[in-house]
Formats: structure tokens, C-alpha cells, sequence
């Protein structure tokens, strides 16, 4: 069994390295090779989460976005492991807008059962499992749980923009409801919101690696929330091409007809 709380600690540390380079002068930006930023917070922030994780738990292996050439043929077998995103919402976090999160999730048997999601800027904590429900910390320490809208689909509905990743697709899912407000998020914030009943639906058409999603995954089913590929198939993780192909957050269940 793990214990969530630890695993908030090591993203509070990883957090705290993330915000030295963020006040720093040179973030040692890199271009990779799906012309994706890479800076020197991902890295450092990428060593304090595998080198915590491994000391804890040296059983349960690990996925990350620093780490993401293990051959298929050796994880393919996993029953469980780590999913991590040491930086998520790198370009928000050159923008220096402050929305960008660490992310850590459990997955087992390919699917996300518990999630933390650490906000270094604000000093905000969400986690949460599918058994115990899903919290949020603010940035006073104040706990509190979370749960989804009571909205319907036949609501006027809050739903979520990406700051970045805003298209026609999407556009074309949201004239479906009626709309009171769009709301413009970096990183897995955008998931967040959903999470705490701030927002009904958050549609992302385009790809996204399995560690942008796992823990939000995980933070949205214990706050009650449904979480799908954009066709309602079940989203899974640990898939030999390791990306989702645009998915669904909602606090109801989608009505695709």
C-alpha cells in the first residue's frame, strides 16, 4: 500500500527545485524532438521525484517524461507503476504565467488509482484516489474535499480552454451546450477545475502524452467525474505508443448520440 501523503511531500520537494530555477535568470531552455520545450526545472524536478520514489517504493517502476524510452517489450508486463510528469505546462511555465504543476500517479492494471497534482507557484496540493475521494490543500494548508458539479448536460455549463491548445474541434464540441463561461487554464490546472466543480467539461482534441493526463485522471474519478477518449472508449496507460488521442473530462456522463 502507498501512502498519498508521501507522495505530496516528494511533489512539494520537487516543486520547491522547480520554483529555483523559475526565479532564476536561465531556465537552460531545450527544444526536443517533438519541438516541445525542455528546461532545466523539468530535469532537476525529474531527479527529486524518480530518486523519492525509488527510496519508498524501489518495487513499483516508473514512467516519466524524462524517462520515456523504456521499450515497450520490458514495461509491457507492469501490474503497476509510477506515471510522472515532473513539469507539467513547461511553455506556462517560460510564459512565467504560474500554471504549471507537478504531477504523480499511481496506475495499475493500466488504469490511474490515485493522483497528486502540486501547483509550486500557489502552494496549492490536489490528490486523491478512487477509493478515499479526492482534496484539495490551499495554499493556508486548508484541506478540503472536492466533488464535481451537480450540473447536467441540459445546464448552463462552465467548460474549459487551454491556453495553448484551443481549436476548431473543440469549438464545434462546446456548441452542443449551452454555454455560460469559457474558462482559460495552463497544464493539468485545466483537469483541476473540473475536479473541484468549478467547471463542467474540459474537451482536448489533440494529442496528449499519458503523464499530462494520469494524475488528473486519477484526482477526477475520486472527485466523481468521468474521464474518456474523445469517442468514449476507456482511457488506459502504459499503451505501447505511450499519447492519448484527445479525451473528455466531465463531471456527467457524455452523451455522444
Amino acid at each position: 500500500m502507498i501512502n498519498i501523503i508521501d507522495i505530496t511531500t516528494i511533489a512539494e520537494e520537487a516543486g520547491k527545485t522547480i520554483l529555483e530555477v523559475y526565479n532564476s535568470d536561465d531556465f537552460g531552455v531545450e527544444v526536443k524532438e517533438d519541438d516541445s520545450p525542455l528546461t532545466r526545472a523539468d530535469k532537476a524536478s525529474n531527479d527529486i521525484i524518480e530518486k523519492r520514489l525509488t527510496e519508498l517504493y524501489p518495487e513499483i517502476p516508473i514512467l516519466s517524461e524524462e524517462g520515456k524510452e523504456i521499450p515497450f517489450d520490458k514495461r509491457k508486463n507492469w501490474k503497476q507503476f509510477w506515471c510522472v510528469d515532473p513539469l507539467d505546462g513547461t511553455k506556462e511555465f517560460i510564459k512565467r504565467n504560474g500554471e504549471f504543476t507537478v504531477n504523480i500517479a499511481l496506475i495499475k492494471d493500466n488504469k490511474p488509482i490515485a493522483g497528486v497534482i502540486f501547483v509550486p507557484v500557489t502552494n496549492e496540493i490536489y490528490y486523491g484516489d478512487i477509493k478515499n475521494g479526492s482534496f484539495k490543500i490551499d495554499s493556508d494548508g486548508n484541506k478540503k474535499q472536492i466533488k464535481v458539479s451537480p450540473k447536467t448536460s441540459s445546464d448552463e455549463l462552465s467548460v474549459v480552454q487551454s491556453r495553448s491548445h484551443s481549436g476548431d474541434e473543440e469549438n464545434q464540441f462546446y456548441s452542443k451546450y449551452k454555454i455560460k463561461q469559457a474558462l482559460s487554464k495552463g497544464s493539468s490546472l485545466k483537469i483541476c477545475l473540473v475536479a473541484e466543480g468549478l467547471a463542467e467539461i474540459y474537451f482536448r482534441g489533440g494529442p496528449t502524452w499519458e503523464w499530462d493526463t494520469a494524475a488528473g485522471h486519477a484526482i477526477l474519478l475520486g472527485a466523481g467525474g468521468f474521464f474518456v477518449n474523445k469517442n468514449k472508449s476507456e482511457l488506459v496507460y502504459n499503451k505501447e505508443i505511450i499519447k492519448n488521442f484527445g479525451f473528455i473530462a466531465s463531471s456527467f456522463e457524455i452523451d455522444f448520440l
